[in-house]
């Protein structure tokens, strides 16, 4: 730890902003493999990673500390930041993409060297844990980053599809929840939102793992929420805890700056008792947010779900918290 707290003294905090956005993806492109969080479950894992990178029709390139352990990280915090940081200076590699989450990112942030990170743009995809990463990258570039599935985790067709139009194809898709007629009637009630408070709006789509998000309130990793859509998920948090992280961002500012809020899934989080009578989590979406007046649905297929969409965070959308639909504005890479 003596590494973190140092760098903590010498941190890059520089407003400057990078000009150019992330390379589109191409077929044959050499793409990084990074854990910055908690440690995979062996070689055998990153080979089916490797794997799952091929079929995209890429070429995987592991970090150099890929598979090592540090207690329940993926290496030490030099170790883990090291890899990010030698995948952004690294000419050949065109993205980076993040093994699994858990815990650790927000260790790394100040251990990362800005200024390359700044001078080479390229996409960071992952979730969970990565959202850390996602939130710095905002706050410290002007590219985009990509919310979706960790390498390590099943790439099925609506997280594929999104992904691709967004880092392959350069385009500018529009999100609607996944057809509930054509799919599975067991799943409708996981793919139909839930209109907090009606109407459009349009900001930068900043968020990610609320748990994640509220553990970052107070520090410098944090991007300019005013007139940003905040996009929040969750797994296996207790109603209580759903209702302290939210009233952390309430107490801290953060909901008063908002243009427009997406909640996605929230799995497992139940407390289990039987018999519970206290408030559930789709109630306190609505007292915390409904009270803003401005748009805001719950339900996005977004979170700890298989199929969840691959998001842009950084770019600018459009809402509509009565359809459910999320916009793309501008093109998250060129």
């Amino acid at each position: 730890m003596a590494g973190l707290f140092a760098a903590l003294m010498l941190a890059d905090s520089a407003p400057a902003r990078a000009l150019s956005k992330p390379p589109r993806l191409r077929p044959g492109d050499v793409v990084g493999l990074i854990e910055p969080a908690s440690f995979s479950d062996g070689p055998d894992q990153i080979e089916l990673v490797k794997h799952t990178i091929a079929g995209m029709g890429l070429v995987p390139k592991v970090g150099a500390h890929v598979s090592a352990r540090y207690g329940y990280l993926a290496g030490t915090d030099e170790q883990r930041a090291s890899d990010i940081n030698a995948m952004f200076a690294d000419d050949e590699v065109r993205a980076i993409f993040a093994v699994r989450g858990g815990w650790g990112c927000a260790r790394l942030l100040p251990l990362l060297d800005w200024k390359v990170i700044r001078a080479n743009p390229k996409l960071l995809i992952g979730s969970s844990d990565i959202t850390a990463l996602h939130l710095a990258i905002a706050a410290r570039t002007d590219f985009a980053s990509i919310h979706a599935p960790n390498a390590a985790s099943r790439w099925q067709a609506i997280s594929w599809e999104s992904f691709w139009r967004l880092a392959f194809a350069g385009d500018t898709p529009t999100f609607d929840q996944p057809d509930m007629a054509a799919g599975d009637p067991t799943m409708q009630d996981r793919w139909r939102t839930t209109t907090i408070h009606p109407g459009k709006a349009t900001g930068r789509l900043l968020g990610g793992n609320l748990s994640v998000l509220s553990a970052l309130v107070g520090t410098p990793w944090l991007p300019d929420f005013d007139g940003a859509i905040l996009f929040l998920e969750d797994v296996g948090e207790a109603e209580y805890r759903i209702d302290r992280m939210l009233s952390q961002l309430a107490l801290a500012g953060i909901l008063e700056k908002l243009a427009g809020v997406i909640f996605g899934q929230c799995a497992r989080c139940t407390n289990g008792i039987p018999d519970y009578t206290g408030f559930t989590v789709p109630q306190l979406l609505d007292q915390y947010f409904s009270p803003l007046g401005i748009p805001a649905l719950r339900g996005a297929n977004i979170g700890h779900v298989a199929n969840q969409f691959s998001l842009p965070v950084g770019a600018r959308v459009e809402m509509d918290a009565d359809t459910g639909t999320i916009r793309v504005l501008d093109a998250v890479a060129v």
